[in-house]
């Protein structure tokens, strides 16, 4: 078995500091539904003017919504069940769910095996649907959205497990979602989708892919998306990834966290963060913290920074929490600072909260 304490350095700096106790355990978030073991099966969405947070994980046909106070004393649960078109008739199984922050609105997207749902923030209302029934397959081949992000003031990407990745563009208000752009580059099922966490200069790759192969698309998101670079396949899957300050990082099924340069692909640091497959990614854009949660029950939390010898990154190893007897399939930073993050795993029904200590 891989020792999660002991990461190897690749082409830049691996600051190796013993587990601390960086965060300290709150109150956990009942919810009503246990999660499902699915990538990335957490979505968080802070509301700092109403001192509020949101809190969304996928169980089967229905999304296990919670609103938490600040304060940790009252909680508000509503489950939204997936359903098929406008008509909203045939409950699908959910892969994703996600909100997705743009300039002029938020939305919470949902991916299924039938198509792809937007709904204002809190679940109230759909506004969009797009079928996937029209997608040819090969034959045995599953068909299914999965991987969602917004990226620049209007887009909403959506992967698809035929590896296309399908581009909305999203009105500031209403109901007219159009299907703007398909872009078709990847080989595989699509896994994840990154944006940009930080404002970066025009002409800078803001949006990354990922694939069942471990193949990486960078792109140029705008009224024409382009591709910047492909890094290509690995030899295990590309489970989750995340984009900031010009870096990817991504998760795979052995464990490992890879950090690569996006503007040229160039593989910056490799660590063996966990003896199991990784479940999630998430950064804290703020401070550059990078949380990762595995099957091997562990939450870690890294800090990325820029080396000041050279091109590369360092990344430090700053925190570990054990989840005892728990394959963990989501984890997210609560806010931008990265000071409290969420966890939830297989079959728990309910979230777990760390604070600062």
């Amino acid at each position: 078995m891989t020792d999660p304490w002991c990461p190897f350095q690749f082409r830049s700096s691996v600051l190796q500091s013993p587990p601390s106790r960086m965060y300290r355990k709150e109150k956990s978030i009942s919810l009503k539904d246990s999660s499902l073991a699915l990538y990335n099966n957490m979505s968080v969405l802070p509301l700092p003017a109403k001192q509020l947070t949101y809190f969304a994980s996928v169980h089967g046909t229905t999304v296990n919504m919670v609103s938490a106070s600040d304060d940790g004393l009252s909680f508000s649960h509503r489950q939204l069940q997936a359903k098929e078109g406008s008509l909203g008739v045939g409950a699908s199984i959910i892969t994703q769910a996600a909100w997705c922050v743009l300039p002029s609105r938020v939305l919470l997207v949902l991916t299924s095996r039938k198509g792809i749902q937007m709904y204002e923030s809190d679940g109230s209302i759909m506004v969009y649907w797009h079928a996937l029934e029209g997608l040819e397959s090969p034959p045995g081949k599953a068909v299914f959205a999965r991987g969602i992000a917004a990226t620049g003031q209007r887009f909403v990407c959506v992967g698809t497990s035929l590896g296309s990745v399908l581009v909305f563009d999203v009105p500031a208000k209403g109901t007219n979602i159009t299907l703007s752009e398909v872009l078709e580059k990847h080989c595989d099922s699509i896994t994840d989708i990154a944006a940009e966490l930080c404002e970066q200069p025009e002409g800078v790759p803001d949006l990354v892919t990922a694939d069942d192969s471990g193949a990486l698309c960078v792109w140029f998101s705008g009224e024409k998306f382009a591709l910047a670079n492909k890094i290509p396949a690995s030899e295990c899957t590309c489970s989750s990834v995340k984009l900031w300050n010009g870096v990817i990082a991504a998760g795979y099924g052995n464990g490992h966290i890879r950090l690569y340069e996006a503007a040229s692909g160039i593989l910056r640091a490799e660590v063996r963060a966990h003896a199991r497959w990784i479940y999630a990614l998430d950064l804290a854009p703020l401070s550059g913290k990078l949380l990762s949660a595995a099957e091997d029950s562990f939450v870690q939390v890294w800090k990325l920074s820029p080396s000041p010898d050279s091109e590369g990154i360092e990344i430090q190893h700053c925190h570990a929490e054990c989840v005892t007897d728990t394959m963990i399939c989501g984890a997210r930073f609560c806010n931008p600072e990265g000071s409290a993050f969420a966890v939830t795993g297989f079959e728990l029904s309910e979230i777990i909260h760390y604070v600062l200590a």
